[in-house]
Formats: structure tokens, sequence, C-alpha cells
């Protein structure tokens, strides 16, 4: 084993990982990057199925966000917003407003989509007590089962994921989870908890870490309704849905929603630096306006919000979107995509296929946790020269909006393909086997 595998084995802990199975195996060392493509310390080159979890937008060592960061290097590498700003925060804050759902007009800088997530918790939290009277008993959270918001505490309470979250239950406030697409649901929640809460969390069209849980079409646009009615505020936390992934700027556009707290991170700069975003309405910054002796201030901050090299990434991935008509350009891989994802569905072992733009989930079923189907679909796609990752038995693809059209059908195919290999075969009868080949033939 070569020095850094060992040292990786001797001292590295790494997220949502086994780690007595995780140094059974060779890791697998990605020393650098190019395009959509990944370049391990043997030289061997992948395809970057996932975006580097979802967050590479442009593909890697773009020219124009590599020198922008470059530049901004020759400036300065770091300077606190405690007492400070600095003009790519600035600007950047103005050109995410421009972009921004109607009616949001303010940005608060953070770090991670967690903390996109939990600044808005707070805020919400906040802007209910700073109106006094019966609002001040606004303290709840209205959010969906299965959902994922981040991993910091706040974030964790108003997730749904069970196997992330229920071993960190007695850390947790307490939180009102619907049916994730039920109408009904959500409005009985909001009708029976009307006085105590303060805001509903959702992720708008697809429930990323569910296993890109699709919503049905208007189930955002009557959330917001639901909302209004109640007096509730809406977050949207558009961590993994933004910049692009469903096919526009922000999933919320495409019911026409605005919501009160917009959460971003993941793309914002590309895919290239640590930075988040949680976007206000001025009707909730100014509930935090008064005389320093009114303490009405937002007590919450970070050592590296606003980073200016993060922020430089940011304002270059954006004018990227532009010169390249990337929203444009991705509409037709999407509808191909669709095409080629309807021949992996009719794969006898795929229980489903979801989709919203670029991001996809293919649902393999329910098996044998033991058997670890998805880790094995993945290690079949790395030997092809693929990179994805499963969530489960769901294996996610979220490739860079930059992906050539052959790359896309390459990666289909692939997975197809690993699907076949990591499949069990003794859940398969022959005739199961042999509608498999036919498939995977007719999607070759």
């Amino acid at each position: 084993m070569e020095k850094a595998e060992r040292l990786d084995h001797d001292h590295l802990w790494h997220p949502f990982t086994q780690q007595r199975d995780w140094v059974a195996e060779e890791p697998l060392m990605i020393e650098a990057a190019e395009g959509t493509e990944l370049i391990d310390s043997e030289g061997r080159r992948y395809l970057d199925g996932v975006s580097s979890l979802w967050c590479n937008v442009h593909g890697h060592r773009h020219p124009e966000i590599d020198r922008a960061v470059r530049e901004q290097l020759d400036l300065v590498a770091h300077s606190t917003m405690l007492g400070l700003s600095h003009p790519g925060a600035a600007e950047l804050a103005a050109r995410l407003i421009a972009i921004a759902p109607a009616g949001l007009s303010r940005v608060f800088y953070s770090d991670s989509g967690s903390t996109a997530v939990e600044v808005a918790l707070k805020m919400a939290f906040q802007y209910w007590q700073h109106r006094g009277g019966q609002h001040v008993r606004k303290t709840s959270f209205i959010c969906l089962d299965q959902a994922y918001h981040g991993d910091t505490v706040g974030s964790v309470s108003v997730g749904g994921v069970p196997l992330f979250h229920s071993t960190f239950e007695p850390l947790l406030f307490e939180a009102h989870r619907a049916k994730p697409g039920d109408v009904d649901d959500i409005g009985r929640l909001l009708a029976m908890r009307e006085e105590e809460v303060a805001a509903v969390v959702i992720e708008p069209l697809v429930q990323g870490a569910a296993g890109m849980l699709t919503h049905p079409p208007g189930y955002l646009r009557a959330v917001r309704r639901l909302c209004d009615r109640h007096g509730a505020l809406l977050i949207c936390d558009e961590v993994a849905t933004g910049f692009g992934r469903t096919g526009t700027m922000f999933a919320c556009e495409q019911e026409g929603v605005s919501p009160d707290l917009l959460c971003l991170a993941k793309g914002l700069t590309g895919g290239y630096m640590p930075l988040a975003a949680t976007l206000a309405t001025e009707r909730i910054y100014e509930a935090f306006l008064g005389e320093h002796t009114d303490f009405k201030t937002f007590f919450h901050g970070h050592t590296y919000t606003g980073n200016p090299l993060a922020c430089a990434a940011a304002l270059a991935s954006l004018d990227v979107f532009e010169r390249e008509r990337t929203l444009v350009r991705i509409q037709p891989k999407i509808r191909l995509l669709s095409g080629w994802l309807a021949q992996v569905e009719r794969m006898p072992e795929v229980r489903e296929v979801r989709q919203r733009g670029l991001m996809v989930g293919i649902d393999l079923g329910e098996h044998d946790p033991r058997l670890r189907l998805g880790h094995r679909v993945v290690l079949e796609a790395r030997r092809r020269g693929v990179i994805v990752r499963p969530l489960g038995d769901v294996i996610v693809l979220m490739p860079p909006l930059s992906i050539s059209k052959r790359d896309l059908r390459r990666l289909v195919e692939v997975v197809g393909q690993s699907i076949r290999a990591a499949y069990p075969v003794t859940e398969l009868d022959s005739g199961a086997k042999g509608r498999l080949d036919a498939a995977l033939l007719e999607a070759a």
C-alpha cells in the first residue's frame, strides 16, 4: 500500500462511512481533475457522475473560475465580515438577489448547506419573537418525512431520515413531520398547530437524500398558499436543487413560488469552495432592526462567512452561467437523459427511476442490507471508469451541468452494466436474466 493510502487508513475518519469496511478496501485517491473527469494517483480517469457530491457545476478546473480565484489570491484570501466588508461579498449578494425568486432582498453568508438551513431556522424563530404578542408562541417547525437538511443539530431536528437522525434524537428540538407530496397532510398539521408553527421547511421538487424522491406537480405552490393562510413562513432548502440541477436556476421557479427564506450552498461556487447563503425577505430583515439596547441583532456568524476566495469563485460561476448559456444548453441533455433512463427502468431489478432535470435516483428496491447492493454497483461502476454514489440501494446520478451528451450516455450505460454485474444472480430467474440482457442491449 502506498504512503497516502496507509496514512488514510491510519488516521482519517470519513463521513457517512463504516470505517471497518473502509480499511478493508484500498482507497481511491484522487489527485487531479479536468472537466467532468477525476484523476487518481495512478493517472486513471473517472467520469464524475455525482458532481463531487452534487456541487460541481461547470466542470473541474474551469479556466474562468480558476482565474478568478488566482486573481483574488493576489488581493486577500480571507477577511472577516464582523465589522468589515469586502467588494466580492457585496457584489455577490446583489447578483444573487437579481436571480432569486421575487421578494428576497437580503443575503446572510455561512459556509455549508447545514449552516444555511440552521441560519434560516434561527431567523424564523427570532423573527416571531421580535413580532411579540401571541407570535412568541410560534416556536415549532413543520418538515417532511425523509427530509434531509444537513447535519448540524438544528438541521437534523427538521430532518426525517431515521438512519441518519435517530441516534441524535435526545439532542433535537421537536418538529412535526408531514407525508411528502401530501398537501392534505401538511394542511392538517398547519390547521392544528397554526398558533405554534414558525415555518415550514421543504426541499422543493426533489428530496435528495431520500433517494431523489420527487413531489407531484403543484405541491410546492399549494404549500406556499397554506403557509400564507396559516401565518407560517416558508423555508426552501435549495442546497441540492439550486443552480440548475432541476433544469432552472432554482427549483422554486418551476412553480412560481417565492419563499420567505431560501437556503443555498453546494453549486453556489461552482463546486470550488465552501460557501453558503440564506436569502431573506425585507419583512424578515426589518424585524431585526432596532436600537443597540433592544438586542434585536441576529447573533449568529461564522469565521469564514463570505470568504473572499469563495465569493470570487461564485461570481465567476454566475458569469459562466451567462456566457455559456448553461441553463439553455442543459435542456436537450435532460430530454436525452430521460430517454436513456427509460431503458434502465425496464431492467427487471430496477424498481423505479426518479428524475427531475439532471437529478436522478435509480431505485433497486429493498434488499437484505448484508448484500450491500448499492455499494457493489458503485464498485462495478468504478471498475468501468465512472464514479457514482448510493443512498442505500438507490443509485444517484447527478453529473455536472457541463457534461457532454456523449459522456451523459456513457454514464447511464455504465450504471446499467454495473447493476447487472452487481445484482445477486440468485434473485433473478432465467426469464428475468433474459429481459435484463435485452434491456441493456437496447440501452446501448
